[in-house]
């Protein structure tokens, strides 16, 4: 895998996973939960800051290991090859592959708004899509970066072209201040904190193909670091533009709250350009998601601890095909396997974990690297991972708390990894 991506390139990438589905999805989630202006604005503000937090301590990490794998190669180089199996498991179980899944359902849902779709065709829909990116990313990574580019560019003008409207028209003035639910518990806000980690989620993904961007040690750090600050903007930009468009009311009980937002502002024909714009983006988060994460098991596989068909690379197109092929296979299972809010608690109970023992591995990574020149320093460290390590124990405490079967399955999940770890291993070895 030859080193192709720019710092916009790499910058871009980041973007268009963070902005998926979920901003289009969930402030309506988030809304019912903490019933407010004031707790929404307060969630998404939070969120964004914790993403900081863990975009500092990574800029780091990447730029000490810049190589393809992202946390993979960070846990296996502070802890040992288990536990950077058992991201790897879980991100091909769970973490990565229903982030897919996911977004590619709740893209299928948001046609419904042109025509009526039964659940079945919905999950077709979703299920081509996902076959047709990973078909795109297997014949060679310049497609697959020049088409991200363009639909990174695509969301970004169709959310600040709401933000724009909403601040113009106007059309709900005071009563967007009125609350719609009970006192907030500090349950319910911990709840509605991890919806929104799961809409700034994928601030790390370029650090899966870390080997592929050009001059890494310089590149990768800056592009996280761009990519977190330019989304937690937009997306307080956007959650306000929300409240301006719609009562809070509406918001909590909206299941498409981008769509809702732009009828509010535009009518039903200006809706329609959003809403395509909207289908268009999150096309765009998949195709980041699907170029990025399967070069994780490529990785595990080049290093012995995975199956050795995954760490083939395509002779002509130069692209690890096996493992792009497979993961795509495995999305479109998990794409029937259950709903898009169970899948959302999976993915960031189990990101949190190992997000958390990543930033604790920077500690790890320091002490032993201290008489060696690093190309970029976490700024604020010690306190900055410290600080993110922390908040990663405290949601997956409360999420084990709000939502224990979900992170029941999670749990289970990674621990399959342990005897998996040890049949691959003997598998992969000559």
């Amino acid at each position: 895998l030859r080193p192709r991506l720019s710092l916009f390139d790499a910058t871009m990438i980041n973007v268009g996973t963070m902005i998926g589905s979920a901003i289009f999805i969930v402030p309506g989630t988030i809304a019912g939960l903490t019933g407010s202006i004031e707790g929404i604005m307060s969630v998404w503000v939070l969120a964004g800051a914790i993403s900081i937090l863990g975009a500092l301590t990574f800029a780091e990490l990447s730029a000490t290991i810049p190589k393809a794998g992202g946390m993979y190669q960070y846990l296996k180089e502070a802890y040992g090859p288990l536990y950077g199996f058992l991201y790897g498991w879980a991100g091909f179980g769970v973490i990565n592959t229903a982030s897919i899944s996911a977004i590619a359902v709740g893209m299928a849902g948001f046609l419904t708004f042109f025509a009526p779709l039964t659940p079945t065709e919905i999950n077709l829909i979703a299920i081509g899509s996902i076959v047709l990116l990973t078909l795109i990313n297997i014949a060679g990574v310049r497609m697959g970066v020049w088409i991200q580019n363009l639909m990174t560019g695509t969301k970004l003008a169709a959310l600040l072209l709401l933000v724009g409207l909403s601040l113009v028209l106007d059309p709900v003035g005071d009563h967007t201040h009125t609350a719609v639910t009970s006192p907030m518990t500090l349950g319910g806000f911990g709840l509605a904190l991890v919806a929104a980690l799961w809409a700034y989620d994928g601030w790390n993904e370029i650090t899966y193909a870390a080997s592929e961007v050009k001059n890494p040690e310089k590149n990768l750090p800056w592009s996280i670091i761009f990519s977190v600050l330019l989304v937690v903007l937009v997306y307080v930009a956007v959650n306000f533009s929300y409240t301006q468009a719609l009562p809070i009311a509406d918001v909590a009980s909206s299941q498409k709250v981008g769509s809702d937002a732009a009828i509010a502002l535009l009518g039903e024909r200006g809706a329609v350009l959003i809403t395509l714009a909207i289908v268009i983006a999150l096309i765009g988060t998949n195709n980041a998601i699907i170029l990025t994460t399967a070069r994780i098991p490529y990785a595990m596989a080049r290093d012995g601890y995975f199956f050795q068909a995954f760490g083939k690379i395509h002779p002509k197109l130069e692209t690890p095909w096996v493992s792009l092929a497979l993961q795509g296979v495995w999305a479109c299972v998990l794409v029937l396997s259950g709903t898009y809010d169970e899948l959302i608690t999976y993915v960031v109970f189990s990101s949190f974990v190992f997000y958390g023992l990543s930033a604790a591995g920077l500690f790890i990574l320091r002490r032993r690297a201290s008489a060696q020149t690093q190309s970029y320093s976490t700024w604020g460290y010690p306190l900055t991972p410290a600080l993110f390590v922390t908040i990663s124990a405290a949601l997956v405490i409360n999420t084990i708390v709000e939502s224990p079967s979900e992170a029941a399955v999670g749990a289970v999940i990674i621990m399959t990894g342990i005897p998996a770890f040890f049949l691959s291993k003997k598998i992969s070895t000559p």
